[in-house]
């Protein structure tokens, strides 16, 4: 047994290290938009044993969950579906249950994800137009607009659009864009990639009129990925009707049928059920609109640090207007370094992990994700963090990035 003078922790200037030793242990933070974080609760309700895919529980529970989908989406006048999938699978229900081949799309571009999902239709045979945007700026309703009346032919059969485009941060004006679709009297589907914005910030299908609305479980939901949701209404209901892009799995009509087998086109996902239903429970606790404003909170704590830190030169954000920034993640140009140093300092000595560029974006950007199981400390071990490798690595910033957003925060207090 040591005593004080022999014990190795209180040797003397010979022990000195000469490389510091990381400050990573503990718990990991994942600061990424997707998969966010899950609580525990909800990971602890899918740690049980499997069950009877025919027993009543299970019944209940599917009902549950689609019911709670309606609440989730703001609709009453939609039918929702679960698929065994991820955002993308959603994106291929939303196509294959209302369009036929040949049929044309106009895509709203404001980063990567839209243009995504165009490219999923063109490889099914749809016509695929891209609407030209900024992965800046928010897509113009103006331009959509313009471009629906000059189809007098109503050759369009369906709008895409996402409302939170995850690679670039822009957030898009859906109520806006549906405004423009009525002006310019089109009878398109109106289709909306909620995916990074559901139970972030408010996503009204009833009152927007949107037609299909997609998302998943792994971001705003805070569940595992695994499960993607749709919202159908009832004209997407009468396009379904004459699709001929439908398959099996995909099919709402099959799973509009009472067994419960064919609501996921055979044997549910007990599990993901079971942590679904606990994770909208936390949600539905909280309140929907509570979560919104606590979103908008985050967000703004995280922009006003990194307004600081632009200021040395080295990095920007990439929407240049605040108005059109998303609530969920900010998305931040690096054009004086290399954004991969920073994400792997601070991953490998802080026990952080900041989201990379992708896309076009790829090692020109890192994100911060304010989503989902997220709160203010959680946003600011984050942000200290991230301006901790940026003071480390000697990248030019401006000093109290980290201030700005306690004070941000402070602020949402009165």
């Amino acid at each position: 047994m040591f005593d004080d003078n022999s014990h190795p922790a209180a040797a003397g200037p010979a022990q000195t290290r000469s490389t510091p030793v990381a400050l990573a242990r503990g718990r990991e933070f994942l600061s990424i938009p997707g998969p966010t974080n899950v609580p525990e609760v909800v990971l602890a309700a899918m740690n049980r044993p499997a069950v009877d895919i025919y027993a009543e529980e299970l019944l209940e529970t599917t009902g549950r969950c689609l019911e709670d989908l309606k609440t989730v989406f703001r609709t009453k006048a939609a039918d929702t579906y679960i698929y065994i999938a991820n955002g993308h699978g959603g994106w291929e229900a939303a196509l294959t249950n209302t369009l036929s081949r040949g049929d044309r799309v106009l895509v709203l571009e404001s980063g990567r994800f839209a243009k995504g999902w165009g490219e999923m239709g063109a490889l099914m045979g749809i016509d695929v137009e891209i609407l030209p945007g900024d992965w800046r700026r928010a897509v113009d309703p103006a331009a959509v607009e313009a471009r629906l009346r000059a189809d007098r032919e109503h050759r369009i059969k369906a709008v895409l659009v996402v409302q939170v485009d995850t690679a670039s941060g822009v957030v898009n004006d859906i109520p806006a864009i549906r405004a423009a679709m009525d002006a310019a009297g089109h009878p398109a589907l109106y289709m909306v990639d909620g995916i990074a914005s559901v139970g972030c910030m408010p996503f009204e299908t009833d009152a927007w009129r949107i037609d299909v609305a997609v998302t998943a479980s792994q971001k705003g939901l805070m569940m595992i990925p695994g499960l993607a949701f749709l919202a159908a209404s009832p004209k997407a209901k009468a396009a379904h009707a004459k699709a001929d892009l439908r398959t099996a799995y995909w099919d709402w009509t099959a799973r509009d049928g009472i067994e419960n087998y064919r609501k996921f086109c055979g044997t549910a996902p007990e599990h993901l059920l079971f942590g679904l239903t606990t994770a909208l429970d936390l949600l539905f606790a909280e309140g929907l609109e509570a979560a919104w404003a606590r979103h908008r909170a985050l967000a703004r704590a995280v922009q006003a640090a990194v307004s600081v830190w632009a200021r040395g030169g080295a990095l920007e954000f990439n929407v240049a207007n605040p108005a059109e920034r998303s609530p969920s993640v900010t998305t931040i140009l690096t054009p004086g370094f290399d954004p991969e140093a920073l994400r792997g300092f601070a991953r490998v000595n802080l026990g952080v992990i900041l989201g990379s560029g992708i896309g076009d974006l790829s090692g020109k950007a890192f994100r911060i994700a304010h989503m989902g199981y997220a709160n203010a400390p959680m946003v600011l071990g984050t942000l200290g963090a991230a301006e901790t490798a940026l003071r480390a690595l000697g990248i030019p910033h401006g000093t109290g990035g980290l201030q700005a957003a306690a004070d941000a925060l402070a602020g949402h207090f009165g």
